[in-house]
Protein backbone atom coordinates (compact mmCIF):
# COMPACT_ATOMS: atom_id res chain seq x y z
CA UNK A 1 0.00 0.00 0.00
CA UNK A 2 1.22 3.92 -0.18
CA UNK A 3 2.53 5.53 2.87
CA UNK A 4 -0.51 5.27 5.82
CA UNK A 5 -1.85 8.16 6.87
CA UNK A 6 -2.89 8.36 9.78
CA UNK A 7 -4.90 11.11 12.07
CA UNK A 8 -4.29 11.68 16.12
CA UNK A 9 -7.14 13.71 17.29
CA UNK A 10 -6.25 15.54 20.30
CA UNK A 11 -8.98 13.92 22.72
CA UNK A 12 -9.60 16.31 25.66
CA UNK A 13 -7.60 19.22 25.69
CA UNK A 14 -7.67 19.60 29.28
CA UNK A 15 -6.74 15.89 30.58
CA UNK A 16 -3.17 13.95 29.18
CA UNK A 17 -4.32 13.73 25.63
CA UNK A 18 -1.93 16.13 24.34
CA UNK A 19 0.82 15.04 26.52
CA UNK A 20 0.78 11.38 25.11
CA UNK A 21 0.88 12.91 21.98
CA UNK A 22 3.94 15.21 22.01
CA UNK A 23 5.99 11.84 24.17
CA UNK A 24 4.79 9.68 20.85
CA UNK A 25 5.54 11.56 18.20
CA UNK A 26 9.50 11.27 17.61
CA UNK A 27 9.38 8.04 18.51
CA UNK A 28 6.67 7.17 15.45
CA UNK A 29 8.05 9.51 12.94
CA UNK A 30 11.56 7.55 13.50
CA UNK A 31 10.30 3.92 13.36
CA UNK A 32 7.90 4.08 10.50
CA UNK A 33 7.23 5.67 7.27
CA UNK A 34 4.32 7.13 8.09
CA UNK A 35 2.07 10.12 7.63
CA UNK A 36 0.61 11.40 10.71
CA UNK A 37 -2.01 14.69 10.77
CA UNK A 38 -2.77 15.92 14.15
CA UNK A 39 -6.22 16.92 14.69
CA UNK A 40 -6.91 19.82 17.25
CA UNK A 41 -6.30 23.11 18.01
CA UNK A 42 -2.49 24.76 16.97
CA UNK A 43 -3.32 26.83 20.49
CA UNK A 44 -3.91 23.78 22.41
CA UNK A 45 -0.49 21.97 20.76
CA UNK A 46 1.45 25.16 20.84
CA UNK A 47 0.10 25.45 25.27
CA UNK A 48 1.09 22.10 25.95
CA UNK A 49 4.33 22.24 24.16
CA UNK A 50 5.22 25.22 26.22
CA UNK A 51 3.93 23.91 29.96
CA UNK A 52 5.46 20.25 29.31
CA UNK A 53 8.80 21.59 27.58
CA UNK A 54 8.53 18.90 24.63
CA UNK A 55 9.28 20.38 21.69
CA UNK A 56 6.61 19.61 18.47
CA UNK A 57 8.91 17.34 15.93
CA UNK A 58 9.43 19.34 12.50
CA UNK A 59 9.24 16.83 9.97
CA UNK A 60 8.21 16.49 6.78
CA UNK A 61 5.13 13.57 7.49
CA UNK A 62 3.96 15.92 10.45
CA UNK A 63 1.03 18.04 9.93
CA UNK A 64 -1.54 19.75 11.81
CA UNK A 65 -5.57 20.12 10.65
CA UNK A 66 -6.19 22.72 12.83
CA UNK A 67 -9.31 23.06 14.87
CA UNK A 68 -11.47 26.11 15.99
CA UNK A 69 -10.68 26.60 19.73
CA UNK A 70 -10.04 28.35 22.78
CA UNK A 71 -7.05 27.33 24.77
CA UNK A 72 -8.31 30.00 27.52
CA UNK A 73 -11.89 29.31 28.02
CA UNK A 74 -10.01 25.28 28.52
CA UNK A 75 -9.80 23.78 32.22
CA UNK A 76 -7.09 21.74 32.75
CA UNK A 77 -7.81 18.69 34.86
CA UNK A 78 -11.57 18.68 34.74
CA UNK A 79 -14.46 18.34 32.60
CA UNK A 80 -15.89 21.53 31.05
CA UNK A 81 -17.60 22.55 28.13
CA UNK A 82 -14.94 24.01 26.08
CA UNK A 83 -12.83 20.96 26.46
CA UNK A 84 -15.72 18.70 25.23
CA UNK A 85 -16.34 21.11 22.10
CA UNK A 86 -13.07 21.09 21.06
CA UNK A 87 -12.31 17.35 21.61
CA UNK A 88 -15.52 16.32 19.80
CA UNK A 89 -15.22 18.93 16.61
CA UNK A 90 -11.23 16.50 16.00
CA UNK A 91 -12.97 13.81 16.44
CA UNK A 92 -15.35 14.69 14.12
CA UNK A 93 -13.37 15.92 11.63
CA UNK A 94 -11.01 12.98 11.73
CA UNK A 95 -14.16 10.74 10.85
CA UNK A 96 -14.85 13.06 8.06
CA UNK A 97 -11.41 12.87 7.19
CA UNK A 98 -11.73 9.09 7.00
CA UNK A 99 -15.06 8.98 5.18
CA UNK A 100 -13.80 10.70 2.14
CA UNK A 101 -10.59 8.44 2.13
CA UNK A 102 -7.77 11.39 2.87
CA UNK A 103 -6.82 9.10 6.54
CA UNK A 104 -6.71 5.59 5.88
CA UNK A 105 -6.91 5.18 9.98
CA UNK A 106 -7.96 7.53 13.08
CA UNK A 107 -6.31 7.26 16.82
CA UNK A 108 -8.45 9.11 19.22
CA UNK A 109 -6.99 10.47 22.28
CA UNK A 110 -9.13 10.26 25.42
CA UNK A 111 -11.86 11.86 26.00
CA UNK A 112 -14.19 13.33 28.90
CA UNK A 113 -17.29 11.87 28.43
CA UNK A 114 -19.36 14.56 30.84
CA UNK A 115 -17.59 17.05 28.79
CA UNK A 116 -19.46 16.06 26.03
CA UNK A 117 -22.55 16.33 27.93
CA UNK A 118 -21.58 20.20 28.65
CA UNK A 119 -20.95 20.93 25.23
CA UNK A 120 -24.65 19.88 24.28
CA UNK A 121 -22.69 16.86 22.66
CA UNK A 122 -25.45 13.41 23.42
CA UNK A 123 -23.33 10.53 22.64
CA UNK A 124 -21.78 9.13 25.75
CA UNK A 125 -18.37 8.24 23.42
CA UNK A 126 -16.48 7.56 19.76
CA UNK A 127 -18.04 3.70 19.81
CA UNK A 128 -21.64 5.12 20.56
CA UNK A 129 -21.45 7.94 17.88
CA UNK A 130 -19.64 5.28 15.68
CA UNK A 131 -22.56 2.82 16.30
CA UNK A 132 -25.35 5.43 15.51
CA UNK A 133 -23.96 5.75 11.65
CA UNK A 134 -22.36 2.23 11.61
CA UNK A 135 -24.75 -0.34 13.68
CA UNK A 136 -22.15 -3.06 12.93
CA UNK A 137 -19.79 -1.40 14.95
CA UNK A 138 -17.47 -3.35 17.59
CA UNK A 139 -15.61 -2.54 21.01
CA UNK A 140 -12.70 -4.84 21.07
CA UNK A 141 -9.40 -4.52 23.10
CA UNK A 142 -5.64 -5.54 22.61
CA UNK A 143 -2.61 -6.44 23.81
CA UNK A 144 -0.34 -8.80 23.07
CA UNK A 145 -1.10 -10.83 26.42
CA UNK A 146 -4.69 -10.88 25.27
CA UNK A 147 -8.06 -9.93 22.95
CA UNK A 148 -11.54 -9.39 24.03
CA UNK A 149 -14.48 -8.33 22.29
CA UNK A 150 -17.40 -6.58 24.08
CA UNK A 151 -21.13 -7.62 23.42
CA UNK A 152 -22.29 -4.62 25.09
CA UNK A 153 -20.13 -1.58 26.71
CA UNK A 154 -21.45 1.81 27.78
CA UNK A 155 -24.91 0.54 29.24
CA UNK A 156 -26.12 0.39 32.68
CA UNK A 157 -25.91 -3.34 33.74
CA UNK A 158 -29.73 -4.08 34.27
CA UNK A 159 -29.64 -3.34 30.60
CA UNK A 160 -26.64 -5.06 29.84
CA UNK A 161 -28.30 -8.00 30.81
CA UNK A 162 -30.78 -7.80 28.83
CA UNK A 163 -28.96 -8.10 25.84
CA UNK A 164 -27.97 -11.53 26.38
CA UNK A 165 -29.95 -13.24 24.28
CA UNK A 166 -29.88 -16.07 22.20
CA UNK A 167 -30.97 -13.74 18.81
CA UNK A 168 -28.19 -10.88 20.27
CA UNK A 169 -25.46 -12.98 20.67
CA UNK A 170 -26.00 -14.74 17.26
CA UNK A 171 -26.20 -11.65 15.68
CA UNK A 172 -22.92 -9.96 17.27
CA UNK A 173 -20.41 -12.98 16.88
CA UNK A 174 -21.55 -12.88 13.06
CA UNK A 175 -20.26 -9.37 12.97
CA UNK A 176 -17.27 -10.09 14.65
CA UNK A 177 -16.18 -13.01 12.82
CA UNK A 178 -17.02 -11.15 9.58
CA UNK A 179 -15.50 -7.83 10.87
CA UNK A 180 -11.59 -9.91 11.60
CA UNK A 181 -12.38 -11.73 8.28
CA UNK A 182 -12.41 -8.56 6.52
CA UNK A 183 -9.16 -7.54 7.92
CA UNK A 184 -7.66 -10.21 6.65
CA UNK A 185 -7.43 -12.10 10.49
CA UNK A 186 -9.27 -15.65 9.87
CA UNK A 187 -8.61 -18.39 12.36
CA UNK A 188 -9.79 -16.83 15.51
CA UNK A 189 -11.33 -19.02 18.21
CA UNK A 190 -13.40 -17.14 20.73
CA UNK A 191 -13.89 -18.34 23.73
CA UNK A 192 -17.21 -17.33 25.03
CA UNK A 193 -17.37 -15.85 28.85
CA UNK A 194 -20.78 -17.22 30.70
CA UNK A 195 -22.85 -14.93 32.28
CA UNK A 196 -23.72 -16.32 35.99
CA UNK A 197 -20.99 -17.68 38.36
CA UNK A 198 -19.63 -20.95 37.24
CA UNK A 199 -20.86 -20.60 34.17
CA UNK A 200 -24.84 -21.14 35.74
CA UNK A 201 -23.02 -24.32 37.31
CA UNK A 202 -25.73 -26.32 34.52
CA UNK A 203 -28.76 -24.22 35.44
CA UNK A 204 -28.04 -23.87 39.14
CA UNK A 205 -26.62 -21.03 39.49
CA UNK A 206 -28.64 -18.97 36.63
CA UNK A 207 -30.31 -20.74 33.13
CA UNK A 208 -28.75 -17.78 30.60
CA UNK A 209 -26.12 -20.25 30.06
CA UNK A 210 -28.62 -23.03 28.81
CA UNK A 211 -31.35 -20.95 27.56
CA UNK A 212 -29.57 -18.51 25.48
CA UNK A 213 -26.26 -18.69 25.14
CA UNK A 214 -25.38 -22.28 24.47
CA UNK A 215 -28.23 -22.59 21.43
CA UNK A 216 -26.49 -19.25 20.14
CA UNK A 217 -23.29 -20.83 19.98
CA UNK A 218 -24.55 -24.22 18.72
CA UNK A 219 -26.17 -22.06 15.83
CA UNK A 220 -22.66 -19.82 14.58
CA UNK A 221 -20.50 -23.41 15.24
CA UNK A 222 -22.73 -24.83 12.62
CA UNK A 223 -22.11 -21.91 10.00
CA UNK A 224 -18.20 -22.53 10.78
CA UNK A 225 -17.76 -20.10 13.19
CA UNK A 226 -14.98 -21.37 15.58
CA UNK A 227 -16.27 -20.77 18.86
CA UNK A 228 -16.36 -22.20 22.73
CA UNK A 229 -17.82 -22.05 25.86
CA UNK A 230 -19.45 -21.02 28.21
CA UNK A 231 -16.71 -21.18 29.98
CA UNK A 232 -17.00 -19.67 33.88
CA UNK A 233 -15.78 -16.23 33.71
CA UNK A 234 -13.32 -15.95 36.18
CA UNK A 235 -10.95 -18.49 34.03
CA UNK A 236 -12.05 -17.73 30.26
CA UNK A 237 -9.30 -14.92 30.39
CA UNK A 238 -6.72 -17.27 31.91
CA UNK A 239 -7.60 -19.69 29.20
CA UNK A 240 -7.08 -17.10 26.18
CA UNK A 241 -3.79 -15.56 27.96
CA UNK A 242 -0.82 -15.44 25.43
CA UNK A 243 -2.86 -17.45 22.66
CA UNK A 244 -2.65 -14.74 19.75
CA UNK A 245 -5.52 -16.93 17.77
CA UNK A 246 -8.11 -16.78 20.73
CA UNK A 247 -10.75 -14.00 21.87
CA UNK A 248 -12.69 -13.37 24.82
CA UNK A 249 -16.32 -12.50 24.18
CA UNK A 250 -16.93 -10.84 27.45
CA UNK A 251 -20.81 -10.01 28.21
CA UNK A 252 -20.66 -6.66 29.34
CA UNK A 253 -18.25 -4.26 29.83
CA UNK A 254 -16.68 -4.79 32.93
CA UNK A 255 -16.33 -8.41 32.76
CA UNK A 256 -14.25 -7.70 29.92
CA UNK A 257 -11.83 -5.08 30.96
CA UNK A 258 -11.32 -5.72 35.13
CA UNK A 259 -9.58 -8.46 33.37
CA UNK A 260 -8.35 -6.68 30.57
CA UNK A 261 -6.77 -3.81 32.39
CA UNK A 262 -5.14 -5.54 35.39
CA UNK A 263 -3.36 -7.23 32.87
CA UNK A 264 -2.48 -4.79 30.21
CA UNK A 265 -3.45 -1.19 31.05
CA UNK A 266 -0.10 0.50 29.98
CA UNK A 267 0.01 -0.91 26.75
CA UNK A 268 -3.84 -2.55 25.73
CA UNK A 269 -5.81 -0.50 23.23
CA UNK A 270 -9.30 0.26 22.57
CA UNK A 271 -10.12 -0.96 18.63
CA UNK A 272 -13.48 -0.26 16.83
CA UNK A 273 -14.43 -2.83 14.27
CA UNK A 274 -17.25 -2.78 11.77
CA UNK A 275 -15.80 0.55 10.41
CA UNK A 276 -15.53 1.52 6.61
CA UNK A 277 -11.73 2.63 7.90
CA UNK A 278 -9.60 1.50 10.84
CA UNK A 279 -10.21 3.28 14.32
CA UNK A 280 -8.10 2.40 17.52
CA UNK A 281 -7.49 4.48 20.83
CA UNK A 282 -5.47 3.77 24.09
CA UNK A 283 -7.57 1.86 26.50
CA UNK A 284 -7.25 4.01 29.18
CA UNK A 285 -8.86 7.71 29.76
CA UNK A 286 -8.68 11.14 30.22
CA UNK A 287 -6.51 11.18 33.76
CA UNK A 288 -7.45 14.48 34.76
CA UNK A 289 -5.79 13.77 38.09
CA UNK A 290 -2.58 13.77 37.08
CA UNK A 291 -2.95 16.42 33.70
CA UNK A 292 -0.13 19.02 33.44
CA UNK A 293 2.51 17.16 35.67
CA UNK A 294 4.19 15.72 32.87
CA UNK A 295 4.40 12.13 34.29
CA UNK A 296 1.59 10.65 31.73
CA UNK A 297 2.72 7.50 30.05
CA UNK A 298 2.57 7.30 26.49
CA UNK A 299 2.81 3.60 25.93
CA UNK A 300 -0.80 3.03 24.96
CA UNK A 301 -1.02 5.81 22.63
CA UNK A 302 1.99 4.12 21.01
CA UNK A 303 0.65 0.94 20.63
CA UNK A 304 -2.65 1.94 19.58
CA UNK A 305 -0.73 3.48 16.35
CA UNK A 306 1.43 0.05 15.86
CA UNK A 307 -1.94 -1.37 15.95
CA UNK A 308 -3.56 0.99 13.23
CA UNK A 309 -0.77 -0.15 11.15
CA UNK A 310 -1.41 -3.57 11.79
CA UNK A 311 -4.65 -3.74 11.13
CA UNK A 312 -3.85 -1.66 7.78
CA UNK A 313 -1.48 -4.60 6.65
CA UNK A 314 -3.52 -7.42 8.09
CA UNK A 315 -1.39 -8.59 10.48
CA UNK A 316 -2.63 -8.08 14.17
Amino acid sequence: MSVPRIGITVGDPGGIGPEIILKSLSSLLDESDTRFILLGPSSVFSFWTDRLGIALPSHPNLKIVDIKGDMDRVKIGQDAEENGRISFAAFRESVTLAEKAELDAVVTAPVSKLSWHRAGINWAGHTEYFQSFYPDAIMTFWAESQRVALLSHHVPLRKALDRVTKEGMVHFIRLLHRALVAYGMEGYTFLVAGLNPHAGESGLLGREEELEIRPALETVRAEGITVEGPYPPDIVFRMARGLMDRMVIALYHDQGLIAFKLDAFETGVNATLGLPFVRTSPDHGTAFDIAGKGTADPSSLISAVRLALRFLTGQA
